[in-house]
């Protein structure tokens, strides 16, 4: 076997060892390309994975906002109007002694005032006062309309509110640099202002009503010896403070001034007995000569107050109605101011009752999305105004229309004199016109 010459095997080798050479080069540039994409591949994660988890939280829905509260959906043929303005619970309201205003107060911080003649309008307006730091749980207005005065819930005490009228009709309200003092020592039920500007009135849930002066000195403190207080009022004359509580009666007062205003001293005037079990809640008819009461006994009873209780004569029990709902749960009392018709709020529920024959005439059931807190009639009669949520519902007084229509056609059968018969039978026929635009005219 002959072996390849030398020239041949050098080339042989040469090629060979090319191939080799440039079989490694193809290895080592494979090698640092996979070493690159190791590399580049945590920038590339970094980079691309902050897009990936962006696109993630876009499309991840975003944090729900709690929604507000739906308000009370309610409707009713007598219902007259809805204010809607809070933007929380309505826990009291009063009437301008002039008819005009209408002052709610409410936990948003805020006391506002609605103009009473946009009630039968489409838009209700009001007017707001800031309760700075706290806010109101009642409002009362001061006799003469220029102030309102508040009791604040954080710091149990009452504050005054002072009313400027603008040039454009609104109002300026401004509160006094200074609070009364704390003297409540549990929490305040009621608070009121004296017709007669002579005195204010707060009581407490214990047994305590304390008479103040308008510069919030304590003129007087009666002890109701009621166990509790449920409700405390002053009558519209200023002569009488009134409480009701655990025990089966009305205690009132009357608070005595001298002959040049200054105060003298609070002695017991008289007792409104009947009931068998608490008493809720009481009212004085407009011109301080009737009360009506409702009781856990499950009646309400009309009063004739109009007697000399000095010579130790007793109210008279005018009239005794049922009214179950008491025997189960706390209630609320408005009297009409012409004594004709009283309205019962329990739970969420308002009940209309005729005071002479004693019969329902009216219920408003579930007006409020929670129970009421206050109730009340205008200074005219011919509105109902009730609270309870974030609105105030006013209502048509139909049944006070119907008790005019009977007082004055009983007195029509009674009158001797032309011009009597006359003046009756135009209040009829207002009152009979009335029903019949509130399609409330019983045939």
């Amino acid at each position: 076997m002959e072996l390849p010459e030398l020239p041949e095997l050098m080339g042989l080798s040469v090629l060979v060892g090319l191939l080799a050479l440039m079989a490694t080069a193809a290895v080592a540039r494979g090698w640092l390309r996979a070493e690159e994409a190791r590399s580049l591949q945590p920038v590339y994660e970094r980079v691309n994975g902050s897009k990936k988890s962006g696109c993630r939280k876009q499309k991840q829905p975003q944090r729900v906002r709690k929604e507000k509260p739906q308000q009370h959906s309610f409707t009713h043929r007598l219902l007259a109007a809805a204010l809607k303005s809070h933007s929380g619970n309505i826990s009291c309201m009063d009437f301008s002694s002039n008819g005009k205003y209408l002052a709610t107060c409410a936990n948003d911080r805020t006391v506002r005032i609605w103009s009473t003649k946009d009630f039968l309008q489409r838009e209700h307006r009001s007017m707001r006062a800031n309760v700075e730091l706290d806010h109101a749980t009642l409002v009362r207005f001061s006799p003469d309309c220029r102030a309102f005065i508040v009791w604040l819930a954080n710091e149990d005490t009452l504050r005054v509110f002072k009313m400027t009228k603008r040039e454009d009709g609104g109002f300026t309200f401004t509160a006094t640099p200074e609070d009364f003092p704390r003297k409540h020592k549990a929490p305040v039920i009621n608070i009121a202002i004296a017709d007669t500007g002579k005195f204010i009135m707060t009581a407490s849930s214990d047994t305590t009503i304390l008479i103040w002066n308008l510069k919030g000195q304590v003129l007087s403190t009666i002890n109701t010896n009621q166990m509790n207080n449920a409700h405390a009022a002053i009558s519209p004359c200023s002569r009488f403070v009134a409480s009701c509580g655990f025990t089966p009666d009305v205690k009132v007062w009357e608070v005595c001034f001298g002959k040049k205003g200054e105060f003298q001293e609070v002695v017991r005037a008289f007792e409104l007995k009947g009931h068998s079990a608490a008493v809720h809640s009481f009212a004085f008819s407009n011109d301080s000569r009737r009360m009506a009461s409702v009781s856990k006994d499950g009646t309400w009873k009309l009063w004739d107050t109009d007697v000399e209780y000095k010579k130790q004569q007793d109210p008279y029990l005018l009239k005794t109605g049922r009214f179950e709902e008491a025997s189960t749960m706390p209630c609320r009392l408005a009297l009409s101011p012409d004594t004709h018709v009283l309205a019962l709020a329990s739970g969420t529920s308002i009940h209309l009752y005729n005071t002479r024959r004693g019969d329902k005439e009216e219920s408003f059931e579930q007006v409020h999305a929670e129970c009421i807190t206050d109730l009340a009639f205008d200074v005219t009669g011919r509105f109902l105004a009730s609270c309870g949520d974030r609105a105030v519902r006013i209502f048509h007084n139909t049944p006070g229309h119907r008790a005019v229509v009977e007082e004055m056609q009983s007195l029509l059968k009674r009158a001797t004199s032309e011009s009597t018969r006359q003046r009756l039978q135009q209040q009829l026929a207002q009152a009979q016109e009335a029903l019949k635009s509130l399609g409330a005219l019983k045939k």
